[in-house]
């Protein structure tokens, strides 16, 4: 486990193999390792540099070394908007690259869309150029225009020149958003919450690393990691927050480095939390087979199946690929009633290899005509993860009944 790679990253910010020893440790790291490929593949996916790591892990042990520093819904709200601000003088005006972003003018428009006043273009009206804009971008001439940068948003609405087609396009752009604010602080008659709006903006703004939506994403996720260390790891009491494995498994994520995937780490996460919450009903499960395998007429197979014989029949054998008729009767070992098409009054057809393992393998021991009684471990039926009223880790008990094998 002592071996390192420098992947794409700066010297502190490191992908290496991460030394689990338990199953807390390795949630953990599944759990930074999804957060990492996710962030990655959203963020940067073309970007190999260390810059994007660099400044994601810099901004989640910031907001993490802060903890207690609260933060008003509308200043995040204000912050994300900036961070939107910012992509822009990479991506282009509302993400289209023909389209050059100034700020100065974008954000005067978003001010007098907040504050309803010197608007000089009204909300409807700016909808409709921005569309037809958009519906025309493909066909109209690259701007020419330079991307215009600023610091800090104006503090109040102004009347302002638009000498052209791409100003006017940044002015509609922000009266849209404004007016949309403008609902979100309507209630608020003290001016608080649109100083607190401006001031998110404004820090956003200053953001200098290029990648302003990646340091919004750290702060974002250390939240989610602080009300774990209070609620226990994804909200389970029984697991604790490691935040250096969690960290590791960021940086590994976001440079791909190791063999889980994050469809490998996420069906982990999934398998320990149903562990947690049913894993005595598997114990019971393996418990009442155990027993249940002594039992007369009962037969056990090498896979774990287990059947007796109510009925034998004296038809034909059906293969893995044909296509049977059935009647059953499913229940949990403590006799709930799951499914059942002889309480339906009705029976079904199914290819053989379409069902649970159980089934596949059980019914091609059955002759047509007869009626075997399955029990199926968990494995064998619908495994950790369980399937409609049936819970994760459910051994499983059926009557079935096989009518015929259909052409």
């Amino acid at each position: 486990m002592a071996a390192i790679a420098t992947m794409g990253c700066a010297k502190k910010y490191t992908a290496q193999d991460a030394i689990l020893v338990n199953q807390n440790d390795s949630v953990n790291y599944a759990i930074g390792l999804m957060w990492g490929q996710d962030i990655k593949m959203q963020f940067f996916a073309m970007d190999s540099t260390d810059a994007p790591i660099t400044t994601f892990m810099t901004a989640l042990e910031k907001a993490y070394d802060a903890k207690g520093v609260e933060e008003s819904e509308v200043f995040v709200f204000g912050k994300n908007l900036g961070a939107s601000i910012k992509m822009f003088e990479k991506e282009g005006l509302g993400a289209n690259p023909a389209w050059a972003v100034n700020e100065k003018i974008l954000l005067q428009g978003l001010v007098n869309g907040i504050c309803g006043d010197s608007i000089m273009i009204q909300p409807e009206a700016a909808y409709n150029i921005v569309s037809q804009a958009y519906q025309t971008s493909t066909t109209d001439p690259v701007s020419t225009d330079k991307v215009v940068k600023v610091k800090k948003a104006p503090k109040k609405a102004l009347v302002i020149d638009l000498n052209s087609k791409i100003d006017t396009l940044n002015y509609a752009i922000g009266v849209i958003q404004g007016s949309r604010l403008s609902m979100i602080i309507a209630q608020d008659t003290t001016g608080e919450d649109f100083k607190d709006l401006m001031k998110g903006i404004n820090e956003a703004l200053k953001d200098k690393s290029g990648y302003p939506m990646l340091s919004m994403a750290g702060k974002q996720i250390c939240s989610t990691i602080h009300a774990w260390e209070e609620s226990g790891l994804i909200n389970e009491p029984s697991l604790t927050v490691d935040v250096e494995l969690i960290k590791q498994g960021l940086v590994n994520g976001m440079s791909k480095y190791g063999e889980w995937s994050m469809q490998d780490a996420s069906m982990y996460v999934n398998q320990v939390k149903n562990e947690i919450h049913y894993g005595a009903q598997k114990i019971e499960g393996e418990e009442f087979l155990e027993a249940n395998k002594a039992k007369e007429g009962v037969i056990v197979t090498e896979s774990g199946l287990q059947y007796e014989v109510i009925k034998m029949g004296k038809g034909k054998k059906p293969a893995v690929t044909d296509r049977v008729q059935v009647h059953y009767h499913g229940t949990l070992i403590d006799g709930t009633v799951f499914d059942s098409s002889v309480e339906r009054g009705k029976p079904t057809s199914f290819g053989l290899n379409q069902v649970i393992a159980g089934w596949t393998e059980g019914l091609q021991l059955m002759p047509v005509g007869s009626k075997f009684k399955f029990y199926l471990p968990y494995y064998l039926a619908y495994g950790e993860s369980g399937h409609g009223g049936i819970p994760p880790y459910a051994t499983l008990i059926f009557e079935v009944e096989l009518l015929s094998i259909e052409k």
